[in-house]
Order: C-alpha cells, then sequence, then structure tokens
C-alpha cells in the first residue's frame, strides 16, 4: 500500500514539473519568435485577460451569451415553468398539457416579453430561435409518431359506422364555418401574399383538428375508457386524426406546390409512398419485429432503427413538399400490430419527447404569439366569434351527428365536448400554416386563444354533461314519490 502511494507521488511530481518545465520553455520559445518579427512587422497586442473581479465577472457575462449557453438557460426555464402550468393545471382538474401550453405563452412577448423586455431579450434574443426551433421540431415528429402508435385500426373497424359518421360530419361542418367566415376576414386579417383559396383552405382544417392524445388522456383520467361512451370517443377522435392530417396533406401540397400540375404530381408521389408503407414495409416489420417483441423489451439496435426509420420517413415527406410530420405519422401507424410492444416502445420515447422536448414546442410557439396584437375591438370581436364558430362546428356537428346514429342526448353532448379538444395538435397545424405564410401573427394568436379555450372547455363541459344526467335520472324517482 505505502509502496502504491510513493509511486503516485513520484508520477504526480515528476509529470507536474515536467509540464512546468514545458511551458516555461514554450514562453522562451514565445519571446524568441516575437522577437524577430519585430522587425519585420508591428506587432499585434495580444489580449490579456484582467485579473480583477470585474474582468472575471464581465468574461462569464459574455459566455453567457454564447449561443449554447442561451440554449441551456431557454431549456431550463422551459421545462421548469412547463411542469409549473402542469401541475397547478392538473390540481385544477384540467390536462397538463394545457398548462405546458399556457407556460410557452407566458414566455413570450404577450407576457414576459411585455413585463420584462431586457430580460426577454437577453434570455430570447431573435438569433436563438434557430437552435429551439429545431429541437422542438423533432419533439413534434417524435410525438407525431407516438400518436401513430396509439392508433388502434383493428379498434376502428369494431364501430366504423358510428365513428366515421360523428368524425367526418366532427370535420365537415367546421370546415364549412371556417372556410364560410373566411370571406369576412381575408381581406383584413390574411397576410399580403395568401391567396384566398390557401387561406380559406387552412382555416377549415385549422377548425376541424381534434387533438386525438389529449383526448385519449381526459378519458384516461375521468375513468371512461372502458365505457361506450369513452371507447366511442377514442374511435371517432382516432378517424378524425387520419382524416384531418389526410386533407391537411392535400391542402400543404396544394399552396406549396402553387400550380394544379404539381400538386397533382405531390399528392400523387404521396399516395405511392402511403402504399409502400402500409402494404409493403408494414407486414415487413410485423415478420421482423414480432417475434422478439413478444419475448423481450425492444433491444437497443431496435429502437436506434426505429428512430431511424420515423426521420427517413419524415425525411421523405418534407423533400416531396409535405411536411416531416406526416412521414412520421404515417411510420407510427406501420408498427407492429402488437399492444405489448408499442407500449414498450412509446414509454422510451414518450419520457423523453413529452418531458423535455414538446415543452421546447410550446416555448417556441409562445415565442410566436403576440396576442399584444387584438389590440381593438375589431380583433377582440373576431377571436370570439373564432371561438364560438369552432365551437359550434365541432361540439355541435359531432353532437347531432351521434344523436342521429342512435347515442342518447347526454352521450352525444360528452361526445361533442371531448371532439371539440384541440389542445398541441392544433398548434402543430397553425406552426404550420404560419411558417408557409397562410397565417398572419394576428390570426395565429387568436387561433391560439382558441386553441386554448376550446381544450379548457372540455372538462367542464363534460362535468355539465354528467350533472344534467344526474338530474335526469333522478326526475322520475321525485316524481313518482310525489
Amino acid at each position: 500500500m505505502r509502496k502504491n502511494i510513493l509511486l503516485y507521488i513520484v508520477i504526480v511530481l515528476v509529470c507536474g514539473w515536467g509540464i512546468y518545465a514545458s511551458l516555461q520553455a514554450g514562453r522562451r520559445l514565445e519571446k524568441a519568435r516575437l522577437s524577430t518579427t519585430l522587425t519585420e512587422a508591428a506587432p499585434v497586442p495580444i489580449p490579456v485577460p484582467s485579473a480583477s473581479a470585474n474582468g472575471a465577472l464581465r468574461g462569464f457575462l459574455d459566455n453567457l451569451h454564447e449561443p449554447l449557453s442561451l440554449l441551456l438557460i431557454q431549456i431550463i426555464l422551459i421545462i421548469l415553468l412547463a411542469r409549473v402550468f402542469g401541475s397547478l393545471l392538473v390540481w385544477m382538474g384540467q390536462p397538463a398539457v394545457i398548462g405546458e401550453m399556457i407556460a410557452g405563452i407566458v414566455l413570450g412577448p404577450s407576457v414576459v416579453g411585455a413585463l420584462f423586455p431586457h430580460a426577454f431579450d437577453f434570455v430570447f434574443p431573435a438569433s436563438s430561435f434557430g437552435a429551439l426551433r429545431m429541437l422542438s421540431q423533432v419533439g413534434v415528429i417524435l410525438f407525431m409518431f407516438v400518436v401513430g402508435m396509439e392508433l388502434d385500426v383493428a379498434h376502428l373497424r369494431t364501430r366504423a359506422y358510428t365513428a366515421v359518421m360523428v368524425s367526418h360530419a366532427s370535420i365537415i361542418f367546421p370546415y364549412f364555418l371556417g372556410v364560410f367566415f373566411s370571406l369576412f376576414i381575408y381581406r383584413a386579417y390574411a397576410p399580403p401574399n395568401a391567396t384566398f383559396l390557401s387561406f380559406a383552405l387552412f382555416m377549415g382544417i385549422a377548425m376541424s383538428i381534434t387533438a386525438f392524445p389529449v383526448l385519449a388522456r381526459i378519458i384516461e383520467e375521468r375513468g371512461l375508457s372502458k365505457t361506450y361512451l369513452g371507447s366511442t370517443a377514442i374511435t371517432c377522435a382516432a378517424v378524425d386524426d387520419v382524416s384531418a392530417w389526410t386533407i391537411l396533406a392535400f391542402v400543404v401540397a396544394i399552396v406549396k406546390a402553387g400550380t394544379l400540375v404539381n400538386s397533382l404530381l405531390t399528392i400523387l408521389i404521396l399516395l405511392a409512398f402511403v402504399g409502400l408503407m402500409l402494404f409493403v414495409l408494414k407486414p415487413l416489420l410485423q415478420h421482423c419485429l414480432s417475434t422478439g417483441a413478444q419475448q423481450s423489451d425492444p433491444s437497443h439496435g431496435t429502437a436506434v432503427g426505429i428512430l431511424i426509420l420515423v426521420f427517413a420517413s419524415g425525411l421523405f415527406t418534407e423533400v416531396i413538399g409535405i411536411h416531416a410530420l406526416f412521414g412520421a405519422f404515417l411510420a407510427g401507424i406501420i408498427m407492429p400490430a402488437d399492444p405489448w410492444f408499442r407500449g414498450r416502445l412509446e414509454e422510451r420515447l414518450e419520457s423523453f419527447s413529452s418531458a423535455f422536448l414538446l415543452p421546447l414546442f410550446f416555448a417556441f410557439t409562445g415565442l410566436r404569439t403576440q396576442v399584444g396584437l387584438l389590440n381593438d375591438w375589431s380583433s377582440v370581436t373576431v377571436c370570439v366569434v373564432l371561438i364560438l364558430i369552432a365551437t359550434l362546428g365541432k361540439l355541435g356537428g359531432s353532437m347531432f351527428t351521434a344523436r342521429w346514429t342512435g347515442m342518447g342526448w347526454h352521450d352525444s353532448f360528452a361526445l361533442g365536448a371531448l371532439m371539440n379538444t384541440r389542445g398541441l395538435v392544433e398548434l402543430i397545424v397553425l406552426n404550420i400554416g404560419l411558417d408557409l405564410g397562410i397565417l398572419s401573427p394576428r390570426v395565429f394568436a387568436m387561433m391560439v386563444i382558441m386553441a386554448l379555450v376550446t381544450t379548457f372547455m372540455t372538462g367542464p363541459l363534460l362535468s355539465l354533461g354528467n350533472l344534467l344526467r344526474r338530474k335526469g335520472a333522478l326526475l322520475p324517482v321525485q316524481s313518482a314519490a310525489g
């Protein structure tokens, strides 16, 4: 033991002396080189760091302005605030995602930027948006892959009639109202370069979205998963999701392609890609992964291979002019049908994407949301009308169609309230519209507020429906006793 300690001390002393001697010899070399260059050119002054406390503090502040330092500060603030607001909304009986959406808006120019402009400019300078945007997009891509995995195609077939009727009615009614309302706001609120076709089509699809993941979590939290209402709502939302994203893909193709011929070519390529994924790659994945999935967790190599598939699929749809989200969503759909395998894979991805990357997306959306643009009664009125139209089209269309298919009034109202949930998926669609130049910042702010309000309404409307149901059940008993 003593020999080892003695050897350690000798090694440290010898190497330490060697490092010191080398540095001293290097200084002499530096002086000799400077002396030989003095006659050839004027010496270039070498900045010497200040030894004072102020100099060190100035250096620390300069380091805070480095891109990596800013990104780390942003990530810490975003995740902390998202957790705080998410926990607060859960305590209020609302989904955590609403709190995370509110946290993003609070961090943006609407709240922090207005109250503390200097702090906002320091933490979120415009030059830092690029890195935050890329990280948030990766989170959304992984999120859409998980959404695709959560779709149970076999479950859709069991309630196909009600699901197709209700989900398509919940798309058609709000889509019509959105397109119709565009006639009144296009001239005053659309971006200068946006055509009426692209603006109206996008307003329609933005009104028609249902947030399938948020709806599924609300149903689970309220204990409705095994009820007829819960399973029907999940099925309707799943059909709605697939239909709405398909329509959105066509709208984006039309907007990006510019001409009818180019848009048709893009759509044909997309349809061929969908066929390849569903009828070639899906059976191949089922054959290769199903055996291993039933015996153990997805291996490291399997998870890496699936991530490569997700990003490659997203890359293809991005290149053809749709959006990377469609490719990721499709990659989730073609995963092996074994629910245990999908559940384990979802746990691995969702813990990272939902807890870390998605709050970055909420913050990035909040940085683009300028509620202060709604600074006159006209804008406020349009925003209120947008919320009413979105609710009327989605909740009303779903409720009356469900009643038409044979559901009771209370279940029909509850189903309509669930289908009116928009949440995160709506924000994804709105960001696509803003990136494409279809939505102006003012309309974007209105639609973000609409997404928050309609998602927040879901819980209270369900509670109202339960209250009316209980009162309806008690009325016959009270009348009989009287």
